[in-house]
């Protein structure tokens, strides 16, 4: 597949995502972590608009002068723009307005490509396809956020499900040593993935298999979310102060445990494993367990051996640069190195995550009280 087709085939993608849900669907926001649909149709139109056809294509007319103050993220390099936190107060413009304006961009895009631009031209665009790509994954977060947190559980069909964790519990051994870790050779890699170094490891046990609801449960009704002594004392006051007492999406009704998903509110299949917990939770399960949770290194090492792509796991690993990494300079070097303080790694992939993305290099990250993305949890163990 060439970079066109991967470029159109992206971009229809996103709005396969969000083709289930009604207009009123994309504009709200329930919680400052979810952004609206609207604005990730917008925002990642943006990207291209604002990187790439400005700087690159001068021929090219921007779609309208305020969208570059309304759809950018966090790049200040960039300018001026809409506070996160109030991007559900825009009723203006219309969802119709922003597939036209996503149209307007794309056609000009493809224009682009098929004039055989230059390699700086090639490069934004794959990154531009790449940051589309992770928020078609936000956008599965927040549309099931926006559904999840209606009181009726509106069902849009059997989406991004999880499959059974059923195969035998197993400890895979892994002895100490030094271990390359970190992206390697000329593929596509975000910038948090490099420098590839060295690390050294300490022999550790991991679990062939990520932690279920039903063992989850265990832990609940062994009073997990009463004992502070689990807790690291910053997740104790998140949960007291927030009234948690289960994972997101989970409601106790008529004496048993049900969780929406994407096809409605159902009771939960004890061999699924557990989603949409917090590392705050992650860390006092592991706890609980005697065990605890792998660091990145750890998992990057045993990534060989174990099945990964249901769910995001939670390491106990900052997200912090790696030996010799450098920020890029200007609003490309916003994207990741700016964010290397007070956020936890995750590793993996999840039923959410594209294919293009499926790299045991990937460093996801968000900070440690975030729950509503598709989360889960891996147990590691010191060796014995």
């Amino acid at each position: 597949m060439n970079l066109t087709e991967q470029f159109l085939k992206t971009r229809e993608k996103t709005e396969t995502i969000c083709s289930p849900l009604q207009t009123e669907d994309y504009v709200v926001q329930p919680i400052v972590d979810v952004s609206p649909p609207k604005w990730h149709l917008a925002h990642t139109t943006w990207f291209f608009e604002q990187f790439v056809l400005v700087n690159f294509d001068q021929s090219y007319k921007v779609f309208h002068p305020d969208f570059a103050f309304l759809f950018n993220s966090y790049y200040n390099n960039l300018g001026e723009r809409t506070l996160r936190h109030e991007r559900g107060f825009m009723t203006r413009p219309s969802v119709s307005v922003i597939y036209e304006y996503r149209k307007y961009v794309t056609s000009a895009i493809q224009q682009l490509l098929d004039s055989k631009p230059d390699i700086e031209v090639i490069q934004l665009v794959e990154i531009g396809i790449n940051h589309e790509q992770q928020h078609q994954e936000l956008l599965a977060y927040d549309i099931k956020y926006i559904l999840g947190t209606q009181p009726t559980f509106p069902a849009i069909g059997d989406y991004f499900g999880l499959k059974e964790e059923s195969h035998e519990q197993k400890w895979l051994s892994f002895s100490e040593g030094l271990y390359e870790i970190g992206h390697q050779g000329n593929t596509f890699c975000f910038d948090n993935e490099r420098p590839s170094h060295k690390v050294f490891i300490q022999d550790f046990q991991m679990s062939n298999k990520l932690v279920t609801k039903g063992e989850f449960l265990e832990f609940m009704e062994d009073g997990g979310y009463k004992n502070f002594n689990l807790w690291h004392d910053e997740g104790w006051h998140y949960i007291q102060n927030n009234g948690i007492n289960s994972p997101l999406h989970w409601h106790h009704k008529n004496g048993d445990w049900y969780e929406y998903q994407f096809n409605g509110l159902d009771k939960i299949n004890l061999k699924l494993p557990v989603s949409h917990i917090s590392m705050y939770e992650a860390y006092a399960y592991a706890n609980w367990k005697g065990m605890r949770l792998p660091t990145e290194f750890e998992w990057e090492v045993a990534s060989q051996q174990i099945e990964w792509g249901q769910l995001w796991e939670w390491t106990n690993s900052a997200h912090l640069p790696y030996p010799g990494f450098t920020q890029a300079k200007g609003a490309i070097g916003e994207y990741n190195g700016k964010f290397m303080l007070n956020q936890m790694i995750l590793r993996g992939a999840s039923v959410a995550t594209t294919h293009d993305h499926l790299r045991n290099t990937y460093r996801n990250f968000f900070p440690a009280s975030s729950r509503w993305a598709f989360s889960g949890i891996r147990l590691v163990k010191n060796q014995n």
